[in-house]
């Protein structure tokens, strides 16, 4: 939960980079609370409640994929290679999953060597 946190907290926060476990375990926080949204939006027949957080979660969740990307080495335009059908998709969740780089790059230090902010 702390790593869910952690990224609302840098809302905003577009440029650095964001290890693996940071980004993988905000998206599993995102895919249970979105899936209970969408349970209790069929059970009482409104689906406000799931519009309403998908609407608030979206720019934490393109800032932290930013990030992502910018540990591995790559710009955030690569995000767009997701509108390429079929294999696009693919590549990015590739791209996301591969471990990031060991050495600071043009994008800031290695999050892995810099402690955490409590």
């Amino acid at each position: 939960m702390n790593w869910y946190l952690a990224v609302l907290k840098n809302y905003v926060g577009f440029g650095g980079r964001a290890r693996r476990k940071e980004y993988w375990m905000f998206t599993l926080v995102n895919i249970a609370v979105l899936a209970v949204l969408m349970g209790i939006g069929y059970a009482v027949d409104t689906m406000i409640p799931y519009y309403v957080y998908y609407a608030a979660i979206l720019i934490p969740a393109l800032a932290v994929t930013f990030r992502r990307l910018h540990d591995t080495g790559r710009s955030a335009w690569w995000l767009l290679i997701s509108l390429v059908p079929l294999v696009g998709g693919i590549v990015l969740v590739v791209f996301l999953a591969t471990e990031g780089e060991a050495a600071p790059n043009k994008y800031g230090a290695n999050p892995k060597s810099v402690p955490a902010a409590a």
